[in-house]
């Protein structure tokens, strides 16, 4: 009989860093909370000096010869190693592709709802790439596909610009949107509801069902560097064109 597998965790780095006692080599080159170095002690000698100064001896490079540990409050240094992943994982956020697809006759209703989830990308520091497909006879009458990309930018303008006019490209118009800047950019109009979904869902212990931010956690980013990938609305989606993120289709 097989056994279950166990629960996924997601940890920083910082969680598997070894502390004190529990660093296993013998003798550790010391560095101090001013990246200075003290040369190479033996393990008791240095805990020993770590905590006449009143910090902890933090494993930082287990894997050299002997492993470098450095003097410093734990708590500091993990609030440091948050901090440079946060960091880390703006970037990461600020390369998502989001893709929203049209159609030339699409509902005036579908059109203000996926003008919104286009709202919310820009505003996450995404970029968004607008899709408006032609199905059969709709290829005769290409103006009507253009009016409507047309519309759908014009009503983006207060949040982001075409990095480009829009091109036809086989049967269908592709355009690609870059969020302005932060300060020439409107405030999403729904922030205050989005806020909200986050809070009562850090409460539940579920995932919020908004579109993701820097600051959120971490586990978001590893599955999808894991190879998880899931559409907007939630269930699991093949990726859109050019690496896009999957698709908002009508």
């Amino acid at each position: 009989m097989s056994r279950p597998y166990s629960p996924r965790t997601f940890s920083s780095p910082a969680s598997f860093t070894r502390v004190n006692g529990k660093i296993r080599a013998r003798e550790v080159r010391v560095i101090d909370s001013d990246k200075k170095q003290l040369g190479v002690l033996p393990l008791g000698e240095a805990i020993n000096m770590a905590r006449s100064k009143g910090v902890d001896l933090v494993e930082i490079a287990p894997n050299a010869t002997p492993p470098v540990c450095r003097l410093v409050d734990f708590g500091k240094y993990r609030y440091e190693q948050a901090k440079q992943e946060k960091e880390a994982r703006k970037h990461q956020h600020a390369n998502k592709v989001k893709e929203v697809q049209l159609s030339p006759n699409i509902d005036p209703h579908d059109f203000a709802v996926k003008l919104q989830r286009a709202i919310d990308f820009l505003c996450e520091d995404m970029k968004v790439k607008i899709t408006l497909r032609f199905r059969g006879r709709e290829m005769a009458h290409k103006e009507f596909g253009f009016q409507q990309v047309e519309r759908f930018i014009a009503a983006l303008t207060l949040f982001a610009h075409p990095d480009a006019p829009p091109k036809l490209i086989g049967k269908g118009i592709n355009v690609m949107l870059s969020p302005l800047p932060r300060a020439k950019r409107a405030k999403n109009p729904r922030q205050a509801e989005i806020d909200a979904e986050r809070a009562a869902a850090l409460r539940e212990g579920r995932v919020p069902n908004v579109p993701e931010t820097a600051e959120d956690a971490e586990e978001t980013e590893e599955d999808a560097e894991n190879g998880e990938e899931f559409s907007d609305n939630g269930e699991d989606g093949e990726k859109g064109e050019a690496g896009a993120e999957p698709t908002e289709s009508q």
